[in-house]
């Protein structure tokens, strides 16, 4: 598997994860993934129904949020937040190459400690999620100052 990048103790985001790589997961300690590819995607190891079975043969729960840049919307980053909170720790979210999972767990991770839009753009990009689709990043910019809690 490419380019892990652990967010922090609770979540590492990475690129899909081939049917090999799920047991190597569960032996590296995850006990959830969360899958952000929507079904059909093209260089797809495994569908998203496909990758539910061998996560689960493999003993961890599975999550399947299919988000693309035409469905991207404040709910869909809802939903996820709200069923990632009943998910058992630690998780490793994916999606083809780990942007729009890392998007998906930044937006988390900043409403959640009340960072504003623009310093998680900077902390992610000082993570190394390089983000060369404006409208992705002002959908997150705006999406986090919409949702910060007041320190």
């Amino acid at each position: 598997m490419a380019e892990r990048m652990r967010i922090n103790d609770e979540v590492t985001v990475g690129p899909q994860p081939a049917e090999a790589d799920i047991q190597q997961l569960q032996d590296d300690g995850f006990e959830s993934v969360v899958n952000f590819r929507t079904d059909g995607e093209e260089d797809q190891p495994l569908s998203p129904d496909d990758e539910a079975n061998v996560v689960e043969s493999a003993g961890m729960r599975y999550l399947n949020i299919p988000v693309s840049m035409q469905s991207m919307g404040p709910e869909l980053v809802d939903q996820f937040r709200e069923k990632y909170e009943e998910l058992p720790k630690p998780v490793f979210a994916h999606c083809k190459s780990g942007k729009r999972a890392g998007a998906m767990v930044m937006m988390h991770v900043a409403v959640e400690q009340g960072m504003s839009g623009e310093e998680t753009l900077q902390q992610a990009k000082e993570m190394g999620f390089e983000c060369e689709q404006p409208q992705l990043e002002q959908f997150v910019r705006q999406y986090v100052d919409s949702h910060a809690v007041s320190k």
